[in-house]
């Protein structure tokens, strides 16, 4: 079947070896310059943002060095079928290394109690894990903190860039939560509750 189209494409006088193909030059790579950014100011958008009112958790895994995490409050629901979650993590985190290698994580949702929880696991270069129960994850063996309302336990389906952050997709393995438990909110840089 080939040579009969190779022997078409020389009667009607089509080329049938490849020629040589000039490329395109490569495009200069560079840097965003300053009058290409958007005109929006750093603490403006902080502020503006802050607007939006988040639960907090707490992000886990454990790797050869030990248990590590950090409080996050960019976790969403992301997908049912199949079940996914995402959580956003800063590039310059010196945690999410850790987790990464892990491949696996576990999100503890902190309860409306647990704000000084939050604060432990938001600090850098401290020991997060002094004094904090905790115990694996069915699942993953990532740490499970004792007392959160809810947990989720999963796996590293994907990492994605956005900007000055990473946007982490994780594959729910296993999960749970208690009953009538209050979460724990952030809004305008303070905790809160919900009041009924």
């Amino acid at each position: 079947m080939a040579a009969t189209v190779v022997r078409y494409l020389r009667s009607v006088g089509a080329a049938t070896a490849a020629e040589p193909v000039e490329f395109l030059p490569r495009p200069d790579l560079r840097a965003v310059r300053d009058d290409e950014r958007a005109p929006v100011d750093p603490g403006r958008f902080r502020r503006v943002l802050g607007q939006f009112a988040s639960g907090v958790t707490v992000i886990t895994a454990s790797d050869a060095d030990g248990p590590a995490g950090f409080a996050c409050q960019s976790f969403a629901s992301l997908s049912l079928d199949p079940p996914l979650v995402a959580f956003m993590v800063g590039r310059t985190s010196t945690t999410w290394p850790r987790i990464a290698r892990a491949g696996v994580f576990c999100v503890n949702v902190l309860g409306a109690e647990q704000g000084a929880l939050c604060r432990g696991f938001a600090v850098s270069g401290a020991d997060k894990f002094a004094g904090v129960e905790h115990e694996p994850s069915p699942a993953t063996g990532s740490p499970r903190l004792v007392g959160v309302p809810a947990w989720i336990d999963c796996r590293i389906q994907t990492v994605h860039t956005g900007g000055d952050h990473l946007i982490v997709v994780g594959r729910v393995e296993a999960l749970d939560c208690a009953e009538d438990a209050d979460p724990l909110l952030f809004h305008a840089g303070r905790f809160g509750r919900f009041s009924g």
